[in-house]
């Protein structure tokens, strides 16, 4: 009896590291794989992993309309794009332009209304191609986020000196497949 309630009220392991909790064993780094052994299924140290996806951005070159296959707001600074999975990219652009404005913007040009998804932050989506969930892990379309509020002067913005500093709204677009 006296064993079964030392082991309910023994601590129980905790697979993931918790904010401010200690670890019983020293952290061991890893050892650094060699070229030859180095398997793509590894994932990287996150510091390296970060410079590289800052280098690739800052070396992508910003999508064409017909690529897109929806318009860029005037003046959108493209930031990156990232890999949405099943085939697809998603782009991201910033741009000094204010929510209201683009939400009106893609109203005229895509002669839809779309739909605000959230209140807080202005989230206004607008779907521009059929969803295929066998196919695609996001629907076609287009997404402006408000990033402007009380508590944030907007997205910060990637580039080194970059003007603005901070971009008050994002616009995110999913390609239209072809």
């Amino acid at each position: 009896m006296t064993l079964v309630a030392v082991l309910a009220f023994a601590q129980t392991p905790q697979p993931f590291p918790q904010p401010g909790g200690r670890t019983t064993q020293p952290a061991r780094p890893a050892p650094a794989p060699t070229p030859a052994t180095a398997s793509p299924a590894q994932p990287a140290p996150a510091a390296p992993a970060t410079a590289t996806a800052s280098a690739a951005s800052a070396n992508e070159v910003a999508p064409t309309e017909a690529l897109l296959g929806v318009p860029i707001f005037p003046n959108a600074q493209f930031i990156a794009s990232y890999n949405a999975g099943r085939g697809q990219r998603y782009y991201i652009f910033g741009t000094s332009g204010s929510f209201v404005d683009l939400v009106n913007y893609y109203r005229t040009t895509l002669k839809q209304r779309g739909e605000l998804t959230y209140e807080i932050p202005a989230t206004h989506e607008f779907d521009v191609g059929k969803f295929d969930e066998d196919k695609m892990a996001f629907p076609p379309g287009v997404v402006i986020k408000d990033f402007q509020s009380d508590v944030s002067q907007g997205y910060p913005n990637p580039k080194p000196g970059g003007q603005p500093a901070r971009f008050p709204t994002i616009i995110q677009i999913v390609p239209v497949p072809k």
